[in-house]
């Protein structure tokens, strides 16, 4: 990695000064982020971090003076040409041509797998993960938060693949409960089986809200309840008929993922844990921890007293399990499959509570695994209306955008030679779906907007797809960049500096999202290297330059492709070529 041979050149410079062995001094180099003020350092190695058990009242002082003695006993060689000292950090700037040629050389070699091979993520051991994310229910809305789920869960899935990691992408479907009695009986009133065949998720939410207007009449409720019970005793028709309501979905959905670029490599379901839901309440009863309350239903007391100030009800009084329950036994399930290392759900933070819950009674049963799980949990989007009224389908979501991008892309001039300007305009309109929702931390709530969303100025989506087509048209104008004998004497200007300074962080960013699981990190890295390629491209021209210099600019422009093409790719977009 680039920046690891230049942390790893100061690091032992360092070391020697401090008498410090180098492995402990490299977290503490970090490649400084590009600022307006141009001329800024690549490196600063952070004083503090030397210091241990330091008060703050005389730190900072401190910390600048001792910044300066640092800086005066170290020495500029062949790899850093420049050393200053800032508020309580010494600065080194690497020699200009070596930092074109190091960076260069290292994006080309690397290629899709830049950043992710830095030594940062060298102490990191590679890991079995299971992510259980996008979780809709059968017949009802995908509402926007399946959306969020199903975009932060792949996001996080790519990034831990990239790394190294094993991955298992499980979708687990609200796919049991009594809503299933109520379809059933709706679906023998209203229901057809073309319709069924044609349009599975949207023909059985019609026949759920027309049954559900019915469900006040007790004769209804009744039959519902029937159909249920049919349906836990394991009454072949009945189950037939719930298999095909089930397996018809799943075929749609796999469809409408696709669409997205996302896969799972496991569709799991609620249903799968009726039986196991029995034996973990069994579980719970022999080891003392399942409690009946007056009006019998089943609760384990998690409270720290043992006061039952906080309990969590597990079983209804008629002693079939709960969403708690059938959670349980999919959690030990999974571990006896899978093996896992660490298991990470993703779900909207209203959520929170429960997986408390989930964790701790794990725990009291005496899985001590129960510590390497994880919610990584989110916020809600307001506002996101389709031009036909709220959303209620994934697809709809799709189509619209879709439909609006390719609306602003017919309205501009260069859309007319793209070969395929719908499936562009999917990708595109994707793109700025992502981007908006992975700006701002994911537990915060925000309100969608399509024409901020839209736009192809600013921190959007479009402007990064706008970016890469751009790039990439430059290397088809001008054939592609060759770098054997680059003259990196050509890549002086501040503005091609100021590239190759940006792309020296991408590990650091890879590393930061890697520990927080926030793609936040990611698309403000992808935006300010997208601003940065569109001025470097305005002022240092390809077309009309000696050879030597446009052969250097090609391969500066090159690698700005390649690691904005790969953030993306792990953000969950596919970038396009023409736009």
């Amino acid at each position: 990695m680039a920046a690891g041979s230049f942390r790893r050149s100061i690091a032992s410079q360092l070391s020697k000064v401090l008498d410090l062995p180098p492995e402990n001094l490299i977290k503490s180099i970090s490649a400084v982020p590009v600022s307006k003020k141009r001329h800024v350092a690549d490196f600063q190695f952070s004083i503090a971090s030397i210091i241990e058990n330091s008060s703050s009242d005389c730190l900072t002082q401190d910390l600048h003076l001792q910044a300066q003695q640092l800086a005066e006993r170290l020495k500029c060689d062949s790899v850093v040409s420049g050393i200053s000292a800032g508020p309580g950090t010494v600065n080194f700037t690497i020699n200009r041509e070596l930092l074109a040629k190091t960076v260069l050389q290292q994006v080309w070699k690397d290629g899709s797998e830049y950043g992710v091979k830095s030594e940062l993520f060298s102490t990191v051991p590679r890991q079995k993960a299971v992510i259980e994310f996008s979780s809709p229910n059968i017949a009802k809305k995908f509402h926007i938060g399946h959306l969020r789920s199903t975009i932060v869960g792949n996001f996080i899935a790519n990034l831990k693949v990239a790394l190294g990691h094993e991955v298992v992408r499980i979708n687990y479907l609200g796919d049991w409960g009594m809503q299933f009695g109520l379809l059933g009986v709706g679906f023998q009133s209203f229901g057809n089986k073309e319709k069924l065949k044609s349009s599975p998720l949207q023909h059985l939410f019609e026949v759920y809200v027309q049954i559900n207007k019915a469900a006040e009449d007790e004769n209804t409720k009744q039959l519902a309840k029937d159909f249920f019970r049919k349906l836990e005793e394991h009454d072949e028709q009945t189950l037939s008929i719930w298999k095909q309501f089930r397996d018809l979905s799943i075929e749609e959905y796999i469809r409408i993922y696709e669409r997205l670029g996302v896969h799972f490599d496991e569709y799991s379901g609620e249903s799968f844990y009726q039986e196991r839901a029995q034996e973990v309440l069994k579980m719970l009863e022999d080891k003392g921890l399942l409690q009946k309350t007056i009006k019998g239903t089943g609760v384990v007391d998690l409270s720290e007293q043992k006061d039952l100030s906080t309990v969590s009800t597990v079983m209804r009084s008629d002693g079939t399990s709960l969403y708690i329950t059938r959670d349980l036994a999919a959690a030990i399930d999974r571990m006896n499959k899978h093996s896992w290392d660490t298991m990470i759900y993703v779900t909207d933070k209203s959520q929170s509570n429960h997986f408390q819950h989930l964790f701790r009674i794990l725990k009291l049963m005496g899985y001590d695994w129960a510590e390497r799980c994880q919610h990584v949990s989110f916020g809600l989007v307001q506002g996101m209306k389709t031009r036909r009224g709220e959303v209620i389908f994934l697809e709809d979501v799709l189509n619209e955008v879709r439909s609006r991008m390719l609306q602003n892309m017919t309205s501009t001039k260069t859309t007319k030679e793209i070969q395929d300007p719908v499936e562009t305009a999917e990708k595109v309109g994707l793109a700025a779906l992502i981007i908006q929702d992975f700006r701002g931390l994911l537990s915060s709530d925000y309100q969608f907007s399509w024409d901020r969303a839209l736009q192809s100025r600013g921190d959007t989506g479009v402007f990064l797809q706008y970016t890469h087509a751009r790039l990439h048209s430059l290397e088809q104008v001008h054939g592609n960049a060759e770098l054997t004998d680059v003259n990196v004497a050509c890549l002086q200007e501040p503005d091609a500096i100021s590239v190759l300074q940006h792309l020296l962080r991408y590990d650091e960013v890879l590393y930061r999202s890697s520990q927080d699981l926030q793609p936040k990190h990611i698309v403000s890295y992808l935006l300010t290297l997208s601003h940065l390629a569109a001025v470097a491209h305005k002022t240092l021209p390809v077309k009309g330059s000696a050879p030597d210099v446009a052969q250097a600019r090609l391969c500066l422009f090159h690698a700005a492709r390649s690691v904005l093409a790969s953030g993306m790719k792990l953000l969950g977009i596919t970038p396009v070529t023409q736009m």
